[in-house]
């Protein structure tokens, strides 16, 4: 169902604009194909459905499949959710957030790549080396790492929301689980100084930047949040539902378009996460929109450890063995190709087109 209010509509009424509001033609390239997204410049299909009782005929424009439209997340997810599922052991997930101060937010702007990357490879040296300190774990662990570059009013704010077993597999290849429960995984405040520490060593070796930036991002706290553990594995599903493919700013936020305004929902964190409106203009809209475009074939989510593909194949399954697989909840069965009518039939394409769709009568004859 279309929202009342979408970023294409935005979009398609800036449409001459953007590339006065963005970086470089891989942002404009972005923002053009969500604003074509399910509209006659993608051409489009007539689908029918296969069930006898129903066949009913569907005209759809095709989807832009752009990872950065609010409009082409549901499937994405959810394939991906069924797919980790597997993967899934009996033990406690946490939770870690590692974020980067808004002393390097210009540098984000400019060298995203490097940057992002540089988050990915501190983070999980930071989590690889906790947990293989024996006053800690003792084990080599794994991660699912998932990158957010946003904050709720859409302004830069780089963070890593991790997701790390409650455990490890020691040298003989056991399973050991994390020292007592309930608690935090790791000190929080050990967790940030290595942090930081690690990222600034990284930075230097990669970047020439000014001398007063890196006395600078010393001279703050980097924040590093551990929630306490998930209840189970359920948990951790709903979590990667909400977390994995998220994008900037879903439809549903967008309250009103006026004229060169654009409102739209924020929760205020600083004030117990209350909701409250933000208004912006069009273009300031599109500016902070296009910040958040990730560079060409950049992953922003990865696995490390045991998680990674490389491993998990072979130590997934014999630890499931060990520990027991974990009572999933049940999940509706997902089919992308569903005839949205009766529910029960699967769709099948009888006609693609280009442009606009052809009079139904000349594809039933």
């Amino acid at each position: 169902m279309r929202e009342a209010c979408e970023v294409a509509d935005i979009l398609q009424q800036q449409i001459t604009n953007l590339s006065k509001l963005t970086a470089n033609t891989w942002q404009i390239r972005t923002l053009q194909a969500i604003a074509d997204c399910r509209t006659h410049a993608l051409g489009g299909h007539i689908d029918k459905c296969d069930n006898p009782k129903c066949n009913h005929i569907h005209i759809s424009y095709n989807s832009c499949r752009n990872r950065h439209c609010p409009k082409c997340q549901g499937n994405k997810r959810e394939e991906w959710i069924s797919k980790r599922e597997g993967d899934l052991l009996n033990v406690p997930y946490y939770h870690v957030v590692f974020t980067l101060p808004d002393h390097l937010n210009k540098v984000c702007l400019y060298e995203p790549g490097k940057i992002y990357g540089l988050m990915f490879k501190t983070a999980w040296s930071v989590i690889r080396s906790f947990a293989f300190n024996p006053k800690f774990l003792g084990a080599k662990t794994g991660m699912i790492a998932i990158l957010h570059t946003w904050g709720q009013n859409l302004t830069l704010h780089p963070h890593l929301h991790c997701i790390v077993p409650g455990g490890g597999i020691t040298a003989g290849g056991k399973w050991k689980a994390v020292k007592g429960k309930d608690k935090y995984l790791f000190p929080v405040k050990a967790l940030s100084k290595v942090f930081r520490a690690r990222f600034v060593e990284y930075l230097r070796k990669e970047m020439d930047l000014p001398g007063d930036l890196y006395k600078e991002l010393f001279s703050k706290q980097w924040v590093v949040y551990c929630k306490r553990p998930f209840w189970g594995p359920q948990q951790v599903v709903e979590y990667l539902g909400r977390y994995t493919h998220k994008i900037a700013i879903s439809n549903h936020r967008i309250r009103d378009i006026q004229c060169d305004k654009v409102i739209f929902m924020a929760k205020d964190y600083r004030h117990g996460g209350k909701t409250h409106p933000v208004t912006l203009s069009q273009q300031e809209f599109i500016r902070r929109f296009a910040m958040h475009i990730l560079p060409r074939a950049f992953v922003r989510i990865r696995h490390y450890g045991i998680l990674s593909s490389v491993i998990k194949n072979s130590v997934i399954p014999r630890l499931q063995q060990e520990l027991g697989e974990p009572v999933l909840p049940a999940r509706p069965i997902f089919l992308h190709r569903q005839c949205p009518c009766c529910r029960k039939g699967r769709l099948i394409t009888l006609y693609m087109f280009k442009g606009r769709a052809p009079p139904r009568q000349n594809v039933l004859n």
